[in-house]
């Protein structure tokens, strides 16, 4: 084989997969992208050494393993608010942030392909993803590709360089550690049952029209908002209705535009009114979880590099 031999269309076949994959590692579409971007070029810079010992497959998810496992020695882990903090005690405008790079954020779809049907849906919640985050590296990639992807312990020692029976055994850590772990994202989640149209139109009108009374009264008792990159988040809904009223002047004058998010869970994008008068401007994705038909978490995604990320406009007409 040579490099112009190299088989680009077999490659793009493969790279859906690759993102989820990636993404789950990582917990960033970000990262997954720039990980997969680099799995492309070592590839085709390797091409010529690829020697059909393994399946083409097996080979491009050794790479893309590798280049996750690197990522992740250099990182700190990614959580969600409600996993590091206790809810607020004082109700005033948030200020404290952690960097993006220590956030899971929201991704959007990854593209029609025979190969997602082998990725189960549920393993694309937000709690999932932080879940995953508590493994060391090499054990969430065994658990991502025996779970998630159900490859086969021979297949997996292969791509990660392990033996089968190191596999078996990193898959049993793996998963008594998500078993044994208490996230309260895990708790707060609802993403495996869609919310129902009706709540979700309530809380867009609501919200849109910023009244505070409609809008808290569609929260669960235990209802609480967590706005990533601020650590600060509230629960209950008299802090729920004190927080808005305190950011009114913020909020006020919104827009939302629905969209989807990991594997198709109804979300909505809020633009809010921009500094120069004219139009509204990208704020936050809003993922709305429920329970007993009331809303249960809303996580607010603030990181305005999300809208391009979902194809979404950059202004839109107030």
């Amino acid at each position: 084989m040579n490099e112009t031999a190299f088989d680009e269309p077999l490659f793009a076949s493969l790279k859906p997969g690759l993102t989820s994959f990636c993404y789950r590692m990582l917990g960033s579409m970000d990262d997954a992208d720039d990980a997969v971007q680099e799995t492309s070029i070592r590839v085709w810079q390797s091409w010529s050494t690829f020697r059909q010992d393994s399946s083409f497959k097996t080979w491009v998810y050794r790479i893309a393993s590798n280049l996750c496992l690197d990522k992740l020695r250099q990182s700190k882990r990614r959580a969600l608010p409600v996993d590091l903090f206790d809810p607020a005690v004082a109700i005033v405008e948030p200020r404290d942030t952690l960097p993006d790079s220590a956030w899971i954020w929201p991704s959007p779809d990854f593209g029609g392909n025979p190969e997602d049907r082998l990725v189960r849906r549920d393993t694309l919640q937000l709690c999932f993803i932080a879940l995953l985050q508590n493994l060391p590296p090499r054990q969430r990639a065994v658990l991502i590709l025996k779970d998630v992807f159900e490859w086969s312990s021979k297949q997996i020692a292969e791509t990660l360089a392990m033996s089968p029976a190191a596999v078996n055994s990193a898959l049993q850590r793996a998963r008594e550690t998500m078993d044994r772990a208490q996230l309260r994202s895990d708790v707060l989640s609802s993403m495996d049952v869609q919310p129902e149209q009706q709540l979700l139109s309530r809380y867009v009108e609501a919200f849109e029209q910023f009244d505070i009374a409609a809008l808290v009264a569609l929260f669960h008792e235990e209802g609480c908002m967590s706005m990533p990159p601020f650590e600060m988040w509230i629960r209950g809904k008299e802090d729920l209705s004190a927080f808005y009223s305190l950011t009114r002047w913020h909020c006020e004058g919104s827009r939302f535009v629905p969209i989807t998010v990991n594997g198709g869970y109804p979300a909505l994008a809020q633009y809010m009114p921009g500094k120069e008068g004219s139009g509204l401007v990208p704020w936050g994705i809003h993922v709305i979880e429920t329970k007993e038909n009331q809303i249960l978490h809303v996580q607010n995604f603030i990181h305005t590099p999300l809208f391009s990320r979902f194809g979404l406009p950059e202004r839109i007409d107030q």
